[in-house]
């Protein structure tokens, strides 16, 4: 009987010091009371996972959706239940962008300049419909590779903001085709479709995509039955999701070695921010 109360006493005590379950309902009040969302807003709030950057705080991952467009939003509770913070934890053992490196794939995509072992990755999150991203790209594709030589690789991450968009996501598609099927052909059809977007329409898109592939080339055909079939959708949507993950919800969205920018930069400005990373990498001056 004294094992037996001992137990209870036990179990008892384990119970009592159990952390409370976590109160979706309770939290998605509070937030939308704290960030003023208005109803019309759709809210869905993932289980909460530990954090690995603030010990006894658990990450919160809030998927919002309006009009047809969706974010997301990050947010730290801890144990107990009775604090949060907002903001992006840092962790001074890491890279301050670790965090958004280890969201990122960026093997098996398409890249120009520098290879793998450049001190510098400049991922891009681009939308072939967005006239923003092509005054980026016109930018980068300009002057990276000729500045920088083998010190910066470029890296290319589909985006397309469908709610506004009507024919980016199947030039999306259409690109991951050209790149499996010609890996450095898909820089052609990058600049191509920049350049081509004006006189594109949905009902035209794959048309033209299949005109410029016979004028360059590659086997129109084959291509077609890609497009076609979707073969590539699935890489496009992980792309939106990694994206979303990183907290992009316009294009375009840039990340230098895990650090975000957001938005067109002109050149004086991108040249001055690659050459600062270049020289924190390598210690040259």
């Amino acid at each position: 009987m004294k094992k037996l109360a001992t137990l209870l006493l036990c179990a008892t005590a384990a119970f009592a010091q159990a952390p409370k379950a976590f109160d979706k309902a309770a939290f998605e009040a509070y937030l939308r009371h704290m960030e003023m969302w208005i109803p019309q807003v759709a809210v869905q709030i993932d289980d909460p996972k530990p954090s690995p950057y603030l010990k006894g705080f658990n990450e919160v991952v809030v998927h919002l959706s309006y009009s047809g467009q969706g974010k997301e939003e990050r947010y730290y509770v801890s144990a107990d239940g009775t604090s949060m913070v907002k903001g992006e934890p840092y962790d001074l053992t890491r890279n301050p962008f670790q965090g958004n490196l280890d969201k990122m794939k960026l093997d098996g995509q398409p890249s120009f300049g520098g290879g793998a072992k450049a001190p510098v990755t400049m991922a891009i999150y681009g939308d072939f419909q967005c006239p923003y991203c092509k005054a980026e790209a016109e930018i980068v594709r300009k002057n990276v590779e000729k500045t920088f030589t083998d010190q910066v690789r470029v890296v290319f991450k589909d985006f397309p903001l469908e709610s506004i968009h009507p024919w980016a996501r199947a030039a999306s598609d259409a690109g991951r085709c050209v790149y499996k099927q010609n890996a450095q052909g898909f820089w052609g059809f990058h600049d191509w479709i920049y350049g081509a977007q004006q006189d594109i329409k949905p009902e035209t898109l794959n048309e033209k995509i299949l005109t410029w592939a016979g004028e360059n080339k590659l086997d129109a055909a084959a291509l077609k039955t890609c497009i076609d079939t979707k073969a590539t959708d699935a890489e496009v949507a992980a792309n939106i999701a990694e994206g979303k993950s990183l907290g992009i919800n316009a294009t375009p969205t840039s990340f230098i070695n895990g650090r975000k920018l957001e938005g067109t930069l002109q050149w004086e400005v991108l040249e001055q921010l690659l050459k600062l990373e270049i020289s924190a990498v390598t210690g040259a001056k």
